[in-house]
């Protein structure tokens, strides 16, 4: 029985998989749209953060095809760090689409321990839910929370964001997206680093929405 339901969910996504891929196929003359401001507008001081921009090899840059990005290490006053990530996506196509984290950290060397998500109430928002990913390298442990935004959707499910793309597409002849990533250090327990994520997400969200179109 449960060989069976596998299985029937395995074909469940790879249908939905190849529908998202014929829509994009379909669509992939959509107009590019610019992001709103350049992400390096982002404040480097947000708060009591501050931060320091760590560029990416243009090689990995090539690779996963990104428009534009922002690869950046804010601190607080403590000295505790979250590592920020945003991947802009001006016009997805079937060759061109914003990569899940799940795919591509275990090729950076870390395992994934627990998945799951996490909500965040954030000004202007009210309440954000975001994947929430338990990461590690030896004795090394992150906490990972990220998401899909654009079109003026934030959104935890992969499935929910390809859904969204498909039909914002046909309505609006747009499939910008971006992926927004920050991890944290757990060396001060799991709690610790949530609500450092928290706590980061609540201060930053009003300035990424200035620089990621909606």
């Amino acid at each position: 029985m449960a060989e069976r339901k596998f299985r029937q969910n395995a074909a469940a996504a790879m249908a939905f998989l190849l529908a998202f891929a014929f829509m994009l196929r379909l669509f992939a003359r959509t107009t590019p749209v610019l992001t709103q401001e350049h992400l390096s507008q982002l404040p480097l001081r947000l708060g009591p953060w501050r931060g320091q921009d760590t560029p990416i090899e243009a090689r990995i840059v090539a690779a996963i095809g990104v428009d534009s990005y922002l690869n950046r290490v804010y601190v607080d006053p403590a000295g505790q760090p979250v590592e920020l990530y945003i991947a802009f996506y001006a016009n997805q196509r079937t060759d061109k689409w914003v990569h899940s984290p799940k795919d591509c950290i275990p090729g950076t060397g870390w395992e994934p321990v627990r998945a799951g998500t996490a909500g965040v109430d954030v000004p202007g928002r009210g309440l954000v839910v975001v994947n929430r990913y338990v990461i590690e390298k030896g004795l090394d442990h992150r906490l990972v929370f990220y998401w899909y935004q654009g079109r003026g959707r934030v959104m935890a499910s992969e499935y929910a964001a390809k859904f969204w793309l498909a039909a914002d597409a046909m309505r609006w002849n747009r499939t910008d997206e971006s992926l927004v990533r920050v991890i944290t250090p757990m060396a001060d327990g799991e709690s610790a680093a949530g609500g450092r994520l928290r706590a980061f997400l609540r201060t930053m969200f009003p300035q990424l929405d200035r620089v990621i179109p909606g």
